[in-house]
């Protein structure tokens, strides 16, 4: 079911590009506590669970449906384009408690004992003291779980923002949202992100939208937040692949025995997303050749790919991360 998001012409000159270390805080959460699939981030998830089994994250995580209503009082869009996890983290107390009671129902709603458990009664209970406990703990997962690789983790963010925002000049906003996600479209006004869970609408009646890069959503979309909060979408941060990897200075010569030469080296280069032509000049390769190991790595299941307008781009998959990192 799709999430729909209807812009008028104020809409498209108050759109956006933020980071936001508090909405990273929280999709480390999730990632922590779904790690049957790791993904991209199985080194990160091995060195942090140390650090992890001292926090308490069962009110975080009981606003934090695997489906339905997530949390937008502990992740609001940021003010600005690169705030603070201090500064964010002040908006999240200064929360109204009825705000904050309203949103605390939307999470629990429909799903079996939320409202009724202990934690689910005391959040509801006492919505004023919810905003400060749930902003201690956020502020404890910050400086366990992401604080110690933010520098990294912005850079690469940053890294996103000034590549879309280059693109947003060249293509223009429509074709700009294609390469975000194959999920989300544009049609008569209208941004549609498919395969959410819940038929939405909102008309964003001139409050624009936020663009955010994540590092911890991949492969999802999230969209929405229900007002008083500014919409948002957030996407998958290009780069991913190689994020919690240092560059080798050469292919492995393991790999090379296992794939040859011309081919572990292509899997080797695509550290970030890119396509045949771009490869065949950083190896000294011929595209016609380039593009036939990209077709193999895919097959063989190493590789995704994506159109982007005229060109298609290739990102390793976490088994393809795996075999040419040895994570």
């Amino acid at each position: 079911m799709p999430l729909q998001l209807h812009f008028g012409e104020a809409d498209l000159l108050r759109c956006r590009f933020a980071i936001s270390p508090l909405f990273e805080t929280q999709a480390a959460i999730r990632t922590l506590a779904r790690p049957e699939n790791p993904g991209y981030h199985a080194p990160w998830l091995r060195r942090i669970r140390r650090a992890a089994a001292g926090l308490d994250l069962a009110p975080l995580l009981l606003l934090m449906p695997a489906q339905g209503h997530g949390s937008d009082l502990i992740c609001p869009p940021p003010l600005g384009p690169s705030a603070s996890f201090d500064e964010e983290l002040a908006a999240l107390r200064a929360t109204p408690a009825d705000t904050a009671r309203q949103d605390i129902e939307m999470c629990l709603a429909g799903r079996t004992g939320a409202r009724e458990s202990a934690v689910g009664r005391r959040l509801l209970d006492d919505p004023a003291q919810a905003v400060r406990d749930l902003a201690a703990l956020m502020e404890q997962a910050w400086q366990a779980l992401v604080e110690p690789d933010w520098p990294r983790l912005r850079a690469l963010l940053e890294a996103d923002v000034a590549y879309h925002s280059r693109r947003l000049a060249e293509l223009g906003f429509e074709r700009l949202l294609g390469e975000l996600s194959p999920r989300i479209t544009w049609a008569d006004s209208t941004l549609t992100i498919g395969g959410t869970h819940g038929d939405h609408l909102r008309v964003l009646d001139g409050q624009g939208l936020v663009l955010m890069p994540s590092v911890f959503t991949w492969p999802d979309i999230v969209g929405g937040q229900e007002e008083p909060w500014q919409p948002a979408v957030i996407y998958p941060a290009r780069g991913i692949g190689g994020l919690w990897t240092e560059a080798a200075d050469r292919t492995p010569d393991a790999l090379a025995h296992l794939l040859g030469r011309a081919r572990a080296d292509v899997l080797c280069a695509l550290d970030e997303p890119a396509g045949t032509t771009a490869l065949a000049h950083r190896l000294g390769l011929a595209p016609s050749s380039v593009s036939a190991h990209l077709s193999t790595l895919r097959g063989a299941g190493l590789l995704v790919s994506r159109r982007y307008g005229h060109q298609v781009l290739y990102e390793r998959t976490p088994l393809g991360i795996a075999l040419a990192t040895g994570a």
